[in-house]
């Protein structure tokens, strides 16, 4: 039985970092890259542990172990990863449903991820219906990036009511699509 919670101990920090190691891009094969998705940042425990401080990232649980989770990223720590320096850029030059969003209340989900095993069970929309529902009284969008080339997440994202801010190229030549969600509800 799947549960959604939040990361509470540090049992919970290394499962994450033990879920986002089994799916990073670089410890993939091609064909999993392509048909199941993948994750492009690689977070360290310290990291990790300061992003959960002021709101817990949102976690699914089976048997104890997390299988799935998505990151809780004020843009405080826009900084703290290089790869994503250019998607803060990008959003505090974008404007949604007439509000600037670099003067609006968001913040960014930094990384999102289900174990294999639990695929295609709805555990990426539970996900997201926790961290509105975690979120809500104190932000009003959820926004973030995806690798053009990751077209399983991409399809998740539209699945669950993200939209399309803005498609830019990066430095290093990949494409991202920044994507965003209301969560007044």
């Amino acid at each position: 039985m799947i549960s959604f919670t939040t990361s509470q101990s540090k049992e919970d920090l290394q499962g994450i970092l033990s879920l986002q190691q089994a799916n990073l891009e670089a410890n993939i094969t091609s064909e999993e890259l392509a048909s199941q998705g993948f994750v492009t940042v690689e977070h360290n425990y310290d990291l990790l542990s300061a992003m959960n401080d002021p709101y817990p990232h949102i976690i699914a649980k089976d048997a104890g172990m997390v299988v799935g989770y998505a990151l809780v990223m004020l843009p405080a720590f826009g900084n703290s990863i290089p790869v994503l320096v250019p998607m803060f850029e990008q959003i505090n030059t974008l404007v949604y449903e007439n509000n600037k969003l670099a003067a609006s209340k968001y913040f960014v989900m930094g990384q999102v991820c289900v174990g294999k095993g639990c695929r295609g069970k709805g555990v990426f929309a539970g996900l997201y219906e926790k961290m509105k529902v975690e979120m809500k009284n104190d932000f009003d969008y959820i926004i973030t990036e995806i690798s053009a080339r990751n077209k399983r997440s991409l399809r998740a994202h539209e699945k669950v009511g993200f939209k399309t801010l803005k498609t830019y190229w990066s430095e290093e030549g990949e494409e991202w699509v920044v994507v965003i969600l209301g969560i007044r509800m």
